[in-house]
Parts: C-alpha cells; sequence; structure tokens
C-alpha cells in the first residue's frame, strides 16, 4: 500500500477552482434536500427540492441523484429531513416512521453499497441516542448527515492526490460512466482528472458514452470539459481501438461495492474495459473511498445486481423506439469486474495492490 500525505486545504481550494460543489445539499430551512437533476442533463442545469419519501425514493431510482458516494450523501440528508417532519411524536412513533422510510429508501437501489452504509449510520445514531428526546435525536442525525457529506468531500480530495499520483503529464486515460463531483462531492474516478488540470497537467481523457444511460456523454464529458479538461466522447464499443492506437495510459474506474477478495461491481461495460486494457497491457484502477468495500460480502458472486426497465434501451433518449416493442432486452445496470484484471484500488487509505484478499483486511487494520 502507499498514500500520499497532502494539504487538504490547499487540494479543496483547487479543486473547487474547477469542480461542480453544489449537486447535493440541505435547504436553509431543513424541509427538503437540494440536487441537481441529472437525467436533465447536459442540456439543462436544473436543481431540484425533494422534500418528501416518495420523490426522495424516486431521485434515486429515476438516477436524478446518482454515483454511489452521492447517494450515501443524498440518503444521509433524506432521512434527516423526513425524521424532522416528525419530531413533534413520542420516540416509539418516530422510530416506526424512521425505520418505514429508511426501509423505503434503502430498497431503490440495491448494488450500491453507500446506500445502506449511510441509513445503517443514521439508525445507529437514533438507537444510540433513545432515552433522548425526540427532538435532541434529530439534531443528532443532522450532525451525522452533514458528518458524511464532509468525511466523503475528505475522502474524494485524498483519492485525488493519491490517483494524480499514478499519473504524468501528456498521459492519456480511459474512463467509464461518471464518478466526478456529480456522483460525490469531488470525484472518485475523475477526481484525479479535475486536480490535473488545477496544477496544470496535460491529461487526455477517453470518455466511454456508457449505454443504455450515457452517463459518460451526458454527466463525465460535461464535468470534464466545463472544467477544460481535454476530454474525447467515445462510443464503448470505440475502447479497444482507442487501446490498440497506443492512446491509452491508464483505465480509471469507479466502483459501486468492492468485495473482500477485490471483485468490483461498477456500471455495466466497466469489466469489457478491462478485459481489453488486460489484453493491451493497460493497468486498470478503481477508485473510490473505503466505505463502498465490503467486507462482509466475499466476493463478486454476492454482489446482487441490480436490473432495470428495459424502455432505457429501446425508448429513452430517441423520439422513436430503436426496437420493436416485442423485442426482449436485458438491462443490467452493473457488472463486475474480476479482481485478477485490476492493478490497483485507489482508496483515501491509500492504494490497494494485489493480493487484495489480504491487503484490504490491513486497510481496516491500520
Amino acid at each position: 500500500m502507499s498514500n500520499i500525505q497532502v494539504s487538504l486545504s490547499k487540494t479543496k481550494a483547487e479543486m473547487e477552482s474547477v469542480a461542480i460543489t453544489d449537486n447535493i445539499r440541505l435547504a436553509e430551512d431543513d424541509q427538503s434536500v437540494i440536487i441537481i437533476d441529472q437525467v436533465r442533463l447536459p442540456n439543462e442545469l436544473v436543481y431540484k427540492s425533494i422534500d418528501n419519501l416518495e420523490d426522495a425514493y424516486q431521485a434515486i431510482k429515476k438516477l436524478e441523484v446518482r454515483g454511489a458516494p452521492a447517494i450515501g450523501i443524498f440518503a444521509g440528508y433524506a432521512i434527516y429531513m423526513l425524521s424532522k417532519k416528525d419530531e413533534e411524536k413520542d420516540f416509539a412513533s418516530f422510530y416506526e416512521s424512521f425505520i418505514r422510510n429508511k426501509d423505503y429508501l434503502n430498497a431503490s437501489r440495491p448494488t450500491a453499497v453507500n446506500l445502506s452504509w449511510a441509513l445503517k449510520r443514521m439508525d445507529k445514531i437514533v438507537n444510540d441516542n433513545q432515552d433522548k428526546p425526540v427532538k435532541e435525536i434529530v439534531k443528532l442525525l443532522k450532525q451525522e448527515a452533514i458528518a458524511i457529506h464532509n468525511e466523503d468531500i475528505e475522502m474524494c480530495l485524498k483519492i485525488c492526490e493519491n490517483g494524480l499520483s499514478l499519473l504524468k503529464d501528456g498521459d492519456g486515460v480511459l474512463t467509464h460512466c461518471n464518478a466526478g463531483p456529480l456522483a460525490t462531492s469531488f470525484g472518485t474516478a475523475q477526481g484525479p482528472f479535475l486536480l490535473a488540470k488545477a496544477r496544470g497537467m496535460n491529461i487526455h481523457v477517453y470518455a466511454d458514452e456508457t449505454r443504455p444511460l450515457l452517463q459518460g456523454a451526458r454527466l463525465t464529458s460535461y464535468e470534464l470539459q466545463k472544467a477544460g479538461v481535454d476530454v474525447t466522447l467515445i462510443c464503448d464499443n470505440m475502447a479497444s481501438i482507442v487501446m490498440k492506437n497506443g492512446w491509452i495510459n491508464a483505465c480509471f474506474v469507479g466502483c459501486d461495492r468492492i468485495a473482500a477478495n477485490g471483485d468490483t461491481a461498477n456500471k455495466i461495460g466497466t469489466s469489457g474495459v478491462a478485459i481489453l486494457a488486460k489484453h493491451y497491457g493497460i493497468p486498470v484502477y478503481s477508485l473510490g473511498p473505503s466505505s463502498t468495500i465490503d467486507m462482509n460480502c466475499p466476493d463478486g458472486d454476492h454482489i446482487h445486481i441490480e436490473l432495470r426497465d428495459p424502455d432505457e434501451i429501446k425508448n429513452m433518449w430517441y423520439a422513436k423506439p430503436m426496437a420493436l416493442p416485442e423485442v426482449k432486452c436485458y438491462n443490467p445496470s452493473f457488472d463486475v469486474t474480476d479482481h485478477e484484471l485490476l492493478t490497483g484500488i485507489v482508496t483515501e487509505k491509500g492504494i490497494v495492490y494485489p493480493p487484495f484478499d489480504v491487503n484490504l483486511k490491513k486497510l481496516f487494520n491500520e
């Protein structure tokens, strides 16, 4: 394992000069959570106010807020916002409502571990303080939600530094899906590209469009272009040719869940990128906070893969359907990249190298 000691205040200022920083926030009156509606990008920058349980569930389900860390941050604020509406209840009624809200939100997307991780943290606050008045518990929930957000900021800044240490001026990097500020606080897999820009480094990023929801096209290229990063958008099936052309020095991808052996769930298509990179001798790094590592999950076979609506393939971005209505579709949201295809896992605690089953344990024991 290697780690970089950094001045986070300096890194934060650098990232703020190039990154989107207000994608999730609590409203001033604590009655709603405000998000950038990512479904509307890149053509419209729309801030949406979420003030009830169903809208919070749908915001996650419909990918208005997406990216494992961002979902965790949003869930923390959302469960606090909902709890504040119940703060006049007695504890039994309050907790009954809390659990109902928590379980419903947790069902919105099953693969990203940060959602359940954040909700479990909030539940622990309630359980550890049930002897206190409900209003006091609600105040503690707000503190915990803010702590989850602030911890993600610190983790992202460290990940950006650790990731940037793997790159040199002039490198070409391929990335898949979106793991930038829209998906986190400052970015994981795309964060190092933004930090490189802030420091005057020239990194050429090739962004897969990431079918069928086009997160690479709509979000990653949007973030990088707005920041002034040299970005080229490619179709998913062009990854091989840019690697063969010698334009790619490394692949940086995000992660929604990492198993104890290093198997990594990320946006569908990630495993294909890793297989191609293996063929061409290109290193592949998965970048994400340690909260994404699920040490209770032994391997990728135990990661539940979310299946989404077939219409996302046939209809979502087109004026007319791109296939006959009776044509069946298979639409998994994620796939699992075998740990043997990964060069390293970049976390806020350092860069973990194989053997992952051994070194991931060390990461949590240090």
